[in-house]
């Protein structure tokens, strides 16, 4: 089977079997922030935006992205930087394993979403495991990067 997508604001084709998983096929055109710890929806690695909403690539079959804008981390380097900058003034970037898939929710949660309150940002960001954290300082950092524009202004 053959689609055609936009990666990271590329026009992208490939010739995929009909069980490709996007994750495969992002991995397959060297998109290698995107990672697999579970292959059951379970712990939030494998995250990209699908037409900017947050979607787990380990279980969207790749032809379902047919005619779809994909962005993965490195097509969101500005703002991951940005964000990035946050995590770590929070000392929350530890390992940094989870880190891509924790910045694309982010930055999908930033598009879809205003004014959460704590309870729904920890409800939205449920699904991105960090096994090294604690969570604290990623809620610290997330509030604080989800309410810099209210303090430019």
């Amino acid at each position: 089977m053959e689609i055609e997508f936009t990666l990271n604001g590329k026009l992208t084709y490939a010739k995929i079997a009909d069980d490709t998983t996007l994750f495969q096929l992002l991995r397959m055109k060297g998109c290698y922030s995107v990672k697999c710890g579970c292959e059951t929806e379970n712990c939030g690695l494998c995250t990209v935006l699908v037409d900017g909403k947050a979607r787990l690539s380990c279980s969207l079959l790749a032809a379902r992205v047919n005619d779809c804008e994909v962005i993965t981390l490195e097509g969101a380097e500005k703002k991951a930087e940005e964000f990035g900058m946050y995590l770590a003034g929070e000392g929350a970037e530890q390992c940094g394993f989870c880190s891509p898939g924790l910045i694309m929710n982010v930055l999908a949660m930033e598009k879809e979403e205003k004014n959460l309150d704590d309870e729904e940002i920890k409800e939205y960001l449920a699904g991105n495991l960090c096994r090294c954290s604690g969570y604290m300082g990623q809620m610290r950092a997330v509030r604080k990067y989800l309410s810099r524009g209210a303090a430019q202004e």
